[in-house]
């Protein structure tokens, strides 16, 4: 039996991942306001194993390629309302650290937290959409430089916060009267930086994991130095093994390089399966998501969306995909797209059937699909990934009943929750309470 495990977290979006999802034949174009409907996508992914269960969000309405709302319900309220309702699964909230302020966030994540029994995964982003800005008064959106230092001086700020109190700052009383905890036991941070000043301490004192763990997905320089200094968990757009190595070899030294042990840093990235009997099956069923009706008509789109001639059994260079630190929009799916046809010579047939939505395509049947998961996983090249089901729910029960037993047969899935919080259950150590967070 392996001596590690296969960690699996579950994007819950609205009706999928695919932007055609509210399309699907058992879909309802009301379910992304449906509590019942992430009660039972929750649901299924506590059956499969999974860790946890993941909420992007974007908190402006999004108009432009979609149909559907795809961001309404809020991470936190959602999340706590289903935590009452699925045990044991971990939940990873997503919250800007450019449109939050870092004592709000970090009392509502705490409190959460406790609600939950320690399942609270925070998920930092920095906010890319000038529409979100628009929300939050008449500044326009910041430049990716100084969303980051934000965001690294936020994340510093909540964390300290957090770790404000002692592990055992609240005791009971001993007689009438008696404080229930001391000025020793919940300090000030004082915190005086380029954005924020914060005194503290938190009013909520440390949770059953002691705090919340935290996610972050980027790749410019800036993201990996992020996730580096602060992430428990990383998520990615990685679409080849070789670049997702030296991804995942990057964030390590990063954190070595701010006094972390880099073997406490987890890479999950996003992986889009799909799942039938045969594999022509499945290559039928990514046109039919995607609208088109047959192979060259998926091709064609594909060669559209991104700006590519089409020709089909031509080879794509590497060139033809340039991300610049300084562009606006998230640089990892354009730096992906790169590092995968540099590793690998693909025409641009194969290369439509490798990505769907910026992340790894997987498609075939139950064994293939668990083949090319262990795959990576086997080599040490992730810890695990971030199924992205194209659609909700019906693409999450065909992974779980046709896959998941698969990767349980190769000791791979848990087939029960025996840590009691998200922390243990990524096997990752507590932090030490009233340390200021570097």
């Amino acid at each position: 039996m392996p001596s590690r495990r296969l960690f699996l977290n579950v994007g819950v979006n609205s009706t999928g991942y695919h932007g055609n999802s509210w399309l699907a034949p058992d879909a309802a174009w009301d379910r992304f306001l449906s509590f019942d409907h992430y009660v039972e996508v929750a649901r299924l992914a506590h059956e499969g194993g999974f860790d946890a269960v993941f909420l992007s969000d974007h908190p402006a309405l999004q108009r432009a390629d979609t149909s559907r709302p795809l961001h309404s319900l809020d991470p936190i309220v959602l999340f706590t309302a289903l935590a009452a309702r699925v045990p044991d699964i971990g939940f990873v909230v997503t919250a800007s650290s450019s449109y939050n302020s870092p004592y709000n966030l970090a009392r509502r994540l705490s409190s959460m937290d406790h609600v939950s029994g320690g399942r609270v995964i925070w998920n930092v982003v920095s906010s890319f959409n000038p529409d979100i800005a628009a929300n939050f008064g008449s500044a326009p959106l910041p430049g990716r430089a100084e969303r980051y230092r934000r965001a690294e001086e936020f994340v510093s700020v909540v964390k300290q916060l957090w770790r404000s109190w002692d592990h055992a700052a609240v005791d009971t009383p001993s007689a009438l009267g008696d404080p229930l905890w001391s000025g020793d036991s919940a300090r000030p941070i004082d915190h005086h930086g380029e954005f924020f000043d914060v005194r503290g301490p938190l009013n909520v004192p440390l949770g059953p994991q002691s705090h919340p763990l935290i996610a972050q997905a980027g790749a410019s320089d800036a993201g990996i130095d992020l996730a580096g200094r602060h992430a428990d968990l990383v998520y990615a757009a990685l679409l080849g093994k070789h670049a997702a190595r030296e991804f995942g070899s990057q964030v390590r030294e990063r954190a070595a390089a701010h006094d972390r042990d880099p073997e406490t840093v987890r890479i999950l990235p996003g992986l889009v399966p799909i799942v039938a009997d045969n594999t022509d099956e499945a290559l039928r069923r990514h046109e039919h998501l995607n609208g088109h009706a047959d192979e060259l008509s998926l091709v064609r789109a594909f060669a559209d969306r991104h700006g590519l001639s089409f020709d089909p059994d031509g080879i794509v260079v590497p060139e033809l995909f340039h991300s610049d630190e300084n562009q606006r929009g998230p640089i990892g799916f354009t730096r992906s797209l790169h590092d995968l046809v540099s590793a690998e010579p693909l025409t641009l047939r194969q290369l439509a059937r490798r990505v769907d939505g910026g992340h790894r395509l997987v498609l075939g049947t139950p064994a293939e699909v668990a083949e090319q998961i262990l795959d990576w996983w086997r080599d040490d090249v992730v810890d695990g990934f971030t199924i992205q089901p194209p659609t909700l729910p019906h693409d999450l029960r065909t992974f779980v009943e046709q896959v998941v037993p698969l990767l349980r047969a190769e000791g791979a899935v848990a087939t029960d929750y025996p840590e009691s919080t998200v922390r243990a259950r990524f096997e990752l150590p507590h932090p030490v309470a009233s340390t200021p967070a570097r």
